[in-house]
């Protein structure tokens, strides 16, 4: 089977398990916005927060040397199980002890309940991580599939039933302890016959992945700072309701992204992997990426933009109506993220995870003054816009270090870029055309909205991008 048609057959996988995954999720974040407080909401965004960044400590930054590697020593492997067993304990502690300062800074009593009930994911989640690792490596995406589905199933069911019993926002705690619980035992069950651990520890043999590792740890903490710096601030001086809805205007900005973003990237990393001394077809794919990405997601925001006020309170209900203006501005920030998403599939197949660290690192000396200036003088508005800023000056940067790892790229990423902007604008304007002839109010019209505007994107692009042939052929490769 040729990268291809590996790449075909994963992604097809991968986009199963997105999109059952996706309708679970969605409908549990529906669902619980009618029962749970905008505060609840806010609460478990600090308790991920916290968990977000001490993940970043918990792999080593061992998950892309893997695939990068190659690796397949079982000495190797087994001494980095055991190191990331190790780390995932000491992080449960760490939890543990700073939880009183969390509470402090946040001035949130709740939070210590929310916060020791979430520090169980690090004992969980490390015994099956490596499994995924490995699986991914050798391209076994129909299992990767298997494991995110049954896990977010069961999850989000689990969720569901606790807010409906008043756990409020232990619910989504609980509902994600079993959720990772039953795909670390999956991971382990589709994995062990990939890697069986030996009693071996010896750092000495890991010195590569280790120096892999360093700057992919160090650019994951400067990049969870840098994406969660305005969540600090606002959790901070704004408390936690006003965070509740920030929280709930971005993840539904960024829920494309998010959702479709992984499907290629996840495919695409390890193919790449192996073609990493042949420029040449690293910046065909490179552009491939960032034409897929570009049509799948342009769209998706455009249209969350202008169905944005009649989206709202048909997904969440009354009470969520300051979300709005900040998803108009989520949007742009959602547009020059999921452009410069690709950028990783590089850097960690040229074996230079450093230049990301440096991205972040300068990104952040940029965001947070802005994060804090913006914030201090507009508020959570503010705060939203800083980050937008913020976004567009990562994605000017992180087209240039895509240019010194494959050469000039711009004249052809513009020529590919310029269909899928034109359609979301034709897109856009069809739906506004609607909206003033007919009006935006009630259920029908948002139905009919989003369903005019789909149908518009669908046949601009099969007149214009790709034909019924082609499709044709990627369902017979599929």
């Amino acid at each position: 089977m040729s990268n291809t048609q590996k790449a075909m057959n994963g992604g097809k996988w991968i986009t199963i398990s997105t999109v059952i995954s996706t309708l679970f999720q969605f409908s549990q974040v529906a669902v619980l916005a009618r029962i749970l407080d905008p505060s609840d909401f806010g609460l478990v965004s600090i308790s991920n927060l916290i968990i977000s960044f001490f993940q970043i400590f918990s792999n080593l930054g061992f998950s892309n040397s893997i695939i990068y590697k190659q690796e397949t020593d079982r000495k190797i492997l087994s001494t980095l199980y055991f190191l990331n067993l190790i780390a995932g304990f000491i992080i449960f502690v760490a939890i543990h002890i700073s939880t009183p300062a969390i509470i402090a800074f946040y001035h949130e009593p709740k939070l210590e309940q929310v916060l020791n009930l979430s520090s169980y994911y690090f004992l969980i989640t490390y015994f099956g991580q490596l499994y995924m690792f490995l699986l991914e490596k050798e391209l076994r995406f129909k299992s990767v599939a298997r494991i995110d589905i049954t896990g977010t199933v069961i999850g989000s069911v689990v969720t569901v039933i606790l807010a409906y019993n008043n756990y409020r926002e232990l619910s989504l705690i609980i509902g994600s302890l079993v959720m990772q619980t039953v795909k670390t035992v999956l991971q382990i069950a589709f994995g062990l016959s990939l890697f069986r651990p030996v009693w071996s520890f010896n750092t000495a043999n890991i010195k590569d992945h280790i120096r892999f590792g360093l700057f992919n740890m160090g650019d994951g903490l400067l990049g969870f700072i840098q994406f969660n710096s305005d969540n600090i601030f606002i959790g901070g001086m704004l408390g936690v309701k006003m965070l509740g809805y920030y929280t709930i205007a971005y993840q539904l900005a960024i829920f494309p992204i998010t959702k479709l973003n992984p499907i290629i990237l996840q495919v695409a990393y390890p193919i790449l992997a192996k073609m990493k001394d042949n420029t040449a077809d690293l910046k065909k794919s490179y552009l491939k990426i960032l034409d897929f990405i570009s049509y799948c997601n342009l769209p998706l925001l455009a249209g969350l933009f202008i169905t944005a006020d009649g989206v709202v309170p048909l997904i969440y209900g009354p009470g969520w109506e300051k979300t709005i203006d900040l998803i108009y501005i989520f949007v742009f920030v959602g547009i020059f993220t999921c452009l410069s998403h690709p950028l990783f599939t590089l850097v960690f197949t040229k074996g230079k995870p450093s230049l990301l660290f440096y991205l972040n690192l300068g990104t952040l000396i940029i965001k947070i003054p802005l994060v804090y200036l913006f914030g201090t003088y507009w508020g959570v508005t503010g705060i939203a816009m800083a980050f937008l800023v913020a976004t567009f000056l990562n994605m000017i940067a992180n087209f240039a270090i895509a240019h010194s790892l494959i050469g000039n790229f711009v004249e052809d990423f513009i020529s590919d870029i310029v269909k899928p902007v034109a359609f979301s604008l034709l897109m856009v304007a069809v739906i506004y055309t609607y909206k003033v002839i007919v009006g935006n109010s009630g259920l029908a019209n948002t139905l009919i909205e989003i369903g005019l505007g789909g149908s518009t994107y669908a046949l601009l692009t099969l007149l214009y991008k790709i034909s019924f042939a082609e499709i044709k052929m990627y369902r017979q490769v599929l």
